[in-house]
């Protein structure tokens, strides 16, 4: 229970616009939310998967950090950044999808996974992993008005 009070007290979404945006008001109306994934079986035997709301997480549980976005105003929107950072208590998760832009430095650098390394307590340098992950970032090339969408990812409690 003590791991859900992190989570919500950490669900913050960053966005900065690009400068055309920014100068007119911020015309995107982002919205976060955390689900936690619960699968059960039936009386058939078939396995049901549904996200619920997380009142009780425990170590190892999945759950899915969303951020949903509408341009309320009138005119298209380029370039917008929108940055979740992870809360310290999730890792993001190992089947997240290997093209998010992440950062494991806290938001100085970005890149795919893959591309990235951090420096063990050794002194070491390493191949970066999930649990090294500090921050997810998408940039929505182009948001049209009235136009929505959804942005997510996985993560696991540590």
């Amino acid at each position: 229970m003590k791991f859900l009070g992190q989570i919500c007290a950490a669900l913050m979404v960053l966005a900065v616009p690009a400068a055309p945006a920014f100068a007119q008001g911020n015309p995107i109306v982002l919205s976060g939310d955390v689900m936690a994934v619960k699968t059960s079986t039936d009386a058939a035997g078939n396995e049901q998967t549904e996200l619920v709301e997380p009142n009780v997480i425990v170590p190892g549980d999945r759950l899915i950090f969303g951020t949903d976005y509408n341009n309320s105003g009138s005119e298209t929107v380029t370039d917008f950044v929108v940055t979740n950072p992870l809360p310290g208590a999730v890792a993001l998760a190992s089947d997240a999808d290997s093209a998010l832009t992440v950062s494991v430095d806290g938001g100085n650098t970005w890149g795919v996974l893959s591309s990235l390394t951090v420096t063990g307590e050794d002194g070491a340098s390493r191949a970066a992993q999930h649990g090294d992950v500090t921050h997810v970032r998408w940039t929505l090339a182009s948001v049209a008005p009235g136009e929505t969408g959804r942005l997510e990812y996985p993560a696991i409690i540590r």
